[in-house]
């Protein structure tokens, strides 16, 4: 099997891990896999890079900042490298650069644009174990690219698709998808199988597990995700197409998303177009615009809400205030101390009063929905904050997710 590894910056957090993590791959290549293995910078990495680059500036250039970020993944591929040729294994690392993955030219939220295997094919001819630089790439003006937090899943999940892998694993300091985050309720349980869909929809509603964007390439490409501890021999979870799962249930799991902000806008002004110009403003500002409500007032003036992730809040706020001195905005108002608390499950396709269950549950805890947003296998409401963790217990106890 050609088998595509990915470790997350706990998995190759200090020098012992990054050799426990060579052990791993040792062992992988020895059961007659081919391995090409992706990895994020050493946990906290990031982090101080952030710091350095803010002592001298609060808004450093997107385009040195990727650069700056870049570094710490190679450092991580280069010592893995190292540590597997040391063992006696032919081992290469690789830049984003050399192993031909072209991204578009967004700095520190780059996209694949597309990746030329050619030089990772020649490379696993050749019998060698793959060390990629996960989270970067490089642009078509030939600049060095970073793909946004969590990118390395995104890197692995694109390089698994480009070489055709049989699995993508990837490796994290959790051993699967659980109902709920185990670290807010004790009782959520480890999942066997889930669909594409519905791990979309816990990634992007909060579930820290996978980056949405990987669980949507990976449902592109018809790339077969396992998500697993590098800690244990643990069996993990497959996420798969919807079809590969026998039972589906009512409710899969529970999300919260604490990185979330409101925005008020009061008195829009009543013309055409005005919030097609608001929201296409915000989009040319890279402000991605999660839940939306209008309300129209007697007077024709609209009040809208939406909601953003925190670190578009300054961003959204820039354009906020252009249109609230114009007058088109009468006023405006923010709101850091929420959360998103959400259900997801296939099953919802086909049974009722999923909705009113959730809303009774909140009723119950005389926890005030703000917000509320629903698709197909989904359920979000905005909540104030303080009932995050409360919200997400009495949910998994309401669809009983612990049985």
């Amino acid at each position: 099997m050609l088998i595509v590894q990915k470790f997350g910056g706990t998995s190759v957090g200090d020098l012992q891990r990054i050799q426990n993590v060579a052990d791993r791959v040792v062992r992988t290549k020895k059961a007659g896999n081919d391995v090409v293995v992706v990895v994020s910078a050493m946990s906290g990495e990031t982090n101080k890079l952030v710091a350095y680059a803010e002592h001298f500036s609060k808004m450093p250039v997107k385009s040195e900042m990727d650069m700056l970020l870049s570094s710490g993944e190679r450092v991580t591929a280069s010592l893995l490298a190292i540590a597997l040729n040391a063992m006696g294994y032919d081992a290469v690392s690789m830049t984003g650069r050399k192993a031909g993955i072209v991204t578009d030219s967004i700095h520190t939220k780059a996209r694949i644009e597309e990746i030329d295997p050619t030089v990772m094919n020649k490379a696993l001819k050749e019998g060698k174990i793959i060390v990629v630089a996960g989270f970067q790439g490089v642009s078509m003006e030939g600049n060095v690219t970073t793909l946004g937090r969590g990118g390395s899943d995104l890197s692995a999940v694109a390089i698994a698709g480009a070489i055709k892998a049989d699995l993508c694993e990837i490796y994290t300091d959790v051993s699967g998808i659980f109902t709920t985050d185990p670290r807010i309720e004790s009782k959520a349980k480890k999942l066997n199988r889930i669909s594409y869909d519905e791990m979309l929809e816990l990634a992007s509603l909060g579930a820290k597990v996978l980056q949405n964007r990987s669980v949507e390439l990976a449902k592109k490409l018809n790339v077969n995700l396992v998500t697993r501890t590098s800690f244990t021999d643990e069996e993990g979870t497959l996420i798969t197409k919807e079809e590969n799962i026998m039972e589906k249930p009512l409710v899969s799991g529970i999300a919260l998303d604490k990185n979330q902000a409101r925005i008020s806008l009061m008195g829009v002004k009543d013309r055409p177009g005005i919030a097609s110009d608001i929201f296409n403003k915000l989009a040319k500002s890279e402000v991605n615009i999660d839940m939306i409500i209008q309300n129209i007032g007697h007077d024709g003036s609209a009040n809208i809400d939406f909601t953003v992730a925190v670190g578009d809040l300054h961003d959204a706020k820039n354009v906020v205030e252009g249109f609230v001195k114009t007058g088109d905005i009468k006023e405006a108002s923010y709101d850091e101390n929420i959360c998103k608390v959400s259900i997801v499950g296939v099953g919802m396709k086909s049974h009722t009063g999923v909705a009113a269950k959730a809303f009774s549950t909140m009723a119950s805890e005389n926890i005030n929905i703000n917000m509320i947003s629903t698709s197909e296998i989904k359920v979000s409401m905005v909540i104030h904050e303080k009932y995050a963790e409360l919200a997400v217990r009495s949910l998994h106890n309401a669809y009983e997710l612990d049985k």
